[in-house]
C-alpha cells in the first residue's frame, strides 16, 4: 500500500482518483460484437462462446434438467446459507415499497404516484473465476418482489458447457427458468437487441468485466436502461485505536481480492496501527488462495494518517466509496456527517462480507465515485413511478388562472387554449 502521512488538502483529489484503465479502446471492438450478435443472433453466440469462453455448445439456453440436478450437486449447509441470505434479502427490500399516497394539491386537484414494474428486465452474472450466485440474489429478489414479468438470465459457461449449481440453484428459487449460457459483451447484446432465443429486454443489471462495463454504457446510448456505472470493487476504512488489525486487514484483503483493478483505501489516527495492518496483511495474504489478484490489488491501494476522525469523515465523503466500514469509537456520532457513500458498515463487527451475502441489503453498488450522486440498487431500481392526477371542474377554476398566465409568458398559447376552453364551458355550466 502507498502511505501518507496528513497529506494536504491539495493533494486529495489526486489521492482520490481511481486506478483506471482507457476503456475507449475497447468500444470498436465490442461495437463489432454487437453488429454480430444483430445480424445472427443465436448463431453468432454460439460463434462468440467459442472464440471467447473456448466451449463448443450444443444449446444456448440452459435446459430444465440442468436447473432441477442443481440442486443436489450443493451441500445443505450451502443450500442453507443461500435460502437465510433469499429471506433476509427479501424482508430488507420488501420494505421499500411504497404506498400509494393521495395528494390533494388545492381544493380539487388531487395528485398520486404509483410504482409500475419494469415489465422485462436482463441480469448479467459473471462465471469465470468467482461464480457470483450472490449477485443473482441480490438482483434477482426485487425484481420479483417489484413484479418483474420477465427475467432473463445470461452467464457464461465453463470449459464443459455446464453452468455452476448454486447459480442454477439460485435461478430455481427465484423462478428464473431462462438461463442463457452467454458471457461478455455479447450476453450484453443479446440482452439489449434479442435473438431467437434471448427476449430483449428494457433495463439489464449485473457487474461484469471491463467489456461488460463498456458494453452496458454503449446499450444505455442506444435506449436500453442499466442499473448504475460500475467499475472495480473497492472498500475505505476508517480506523481509530479501538479498532482490530486482524479484522481491518481482513475487510482490505475481502475487496482486494476480488480482482487486479480493485482498490481498497485505510484512513487511520494511528501510524503503529497502520504498521499493525500492514503485518496482518502479509499474514493473511500468504494463505489467500487468490494471493495474486489481491497483491496486485494492494499496489493500487493507500493507507493515509490523518489526525482526526473530521478529516478522515472529510476525505471520505470526497473519496466517495462503494464501502465504507466505521471501525471507530462512538461511530454513532458521526453519521450525520457520511453523504457519499454506497453502503456503510459501523463497527468492528460488522464486515464488509455481510453486506456482500446475507445481512439484506443490496451489495450492487456504485463504484468510481458514482456515489457521490447514485444509489445502489433496491427495488426502486426494478420499477418505474407513474404520476396520476384528476382535476374536479372546481379544481380547474382553481388552477386554471395559474396556468393560463404561465402558459401565455412562455408564449405557448395551444397550452393556454387547453385551460381557457375546458374554464369555458365549467362557468358556462
Amino acid at each position: 500500500m502507498r502511505k501518507l502521512i496528513n497529506p494536504s488538502k491539495e493533494r486529495w483529489p489526486e489521492l482520490v482518483k481511481r486506478p483506471t484503465k482507457n476503456l475507449e479502446e475497447l468500444e470498436p471492438g465490442i461495437q463489432q460484437t454487437f453488429r454480430l450478435v444483430r445480424e445472427r443472433g443465436d448463431a453468432a453466440l454460439l460463434e462468440l462462446a467459442e472464440k471467447f469462453d473456448g466451449v463448443k455448445l450444443q444449446n444456448l439456453l440452459v435446459s430444465k434438467e440442468e436447473i432441477s440436478e442443481a440442486e443436489g450437486k450443493l451441500s445443505v449447509e450451502l443450500k442453507e446459507s443461500i435460502l437465510q441470505a433469499y429471506s433476509n434479502i427479501q424482508v430488507f427490500h420488501t420494505q421499500q415499497a411504497e404506498p400509494i399516497q393521495q395528494v390533494e394539491t388545492m381544493a380539487g386537484v388531487t395528485c398520486w404516484r404509483k410504482s409500475v414494474a419494469i415489465e422485462k428486465v436482463g441480469l448479467y452474472i459473471p462465471g469465470g473465476t468467482a461464480p457470483l450466485f450472490s449477485t443473482l440474489l441480490m438482483l434477482g429478489v426485487p425484481a420479483r418482489i417489484a413484479g418483474c414479468r420477465e427475467l432473463v438470465l445470461c452467464t457464461p459457461p465453463a470449459k464443459d458447457g455446464s453452468v455452476h449449481p448454486a447459480i442454477l440453484y439460485t435461478a430455481s428459487l427465484l423462478g428464473v427458468t431462462r438461463v442463457v449460457k452467454a458471457g461478455g459483451a455479447q450476453a450484453v447484446a443479446a440482452m439489449a437487441f434479442g435473438t431467437e432465443s434471448v427476449p430483449a429486454v428494457y433495463k439489464i443489471f449485473g457487474p461484469g468485466n471491463q467489456y461488460v462495463t463498456v458494453a452496458k454504457q454503449l446499450v444505455s446510448k442506444a435506449g436500453v436502461a442499466i442499473d448504475l456505472p460500475a467499475g472495480p470493487s473497492e472498500v475505505l476504512v476508517m480506523a481509530d485505536e479501538s479498532a482490530n488489525p486482524v479484522f481491518v486487514a481482513a475487510d482490505l484483503l475481502s475487496q482486494a481480492e476480488h480482482g487486479p483493478d480493485s482498490q481498497v483505501v485505510l484512513l487511520t489516527t494511528s501510524e503503529s496501527f497502520l504498521s499493525e495492518v500492514e503485518q496482518e496483511l502479509e499474514a493473511q495474504l500468504a494463505v489467500l488462495p487468490r494471493v495474486e489478484f489481491a497483491t496486485k490489488a494492494l499496489g493500487n491501494s493507500l493507507g493515509l494518517v490523518f489526525y482526526s476522525i473530521e478529516e478522515m469523515l472529510d476525505f471520505s465523503n470526497l473519496y466517495a466509496p462503494e464501502h465504507l466500514i466505521l471501525s471507530i469509537i462512538n461511530f454513532e456520532e458521526t453519521l450525520d456527517r457520511i453523504i457519499n457513500a454506497g453502503s456503510v458498515f459501523l463497527g468492528n463487527y460488522s464486515p464488509e462480507s455481510a453486506g456482500d451475502y446475507a445481512s439484506g441489503t443490496n451489495h450492487t453498488l456504485p463504484t468510481n465515485g458514482y456515489a457521490r450522486a447514485y444509489s445502489g440498487v433496491s427495488l426502486d431500481s426494478f420499477v418505474k413511478k407513474i404520476t396520476f392526477q384528476h382535476i374536479t371542474p372546481e379544481g380547474l377554476q382553481n388552477i386554471g388562472g395559474t396556468i393560463e398566465t404561465m402558459a401565455a409568458a412562455e408564449g405557448l398559447e395551444a397550452h393556454k387554449n387547453a385551460v381557457t376552453v375546458r374554464l369555458k364551458e365549467v362557468n358556462r355550466v
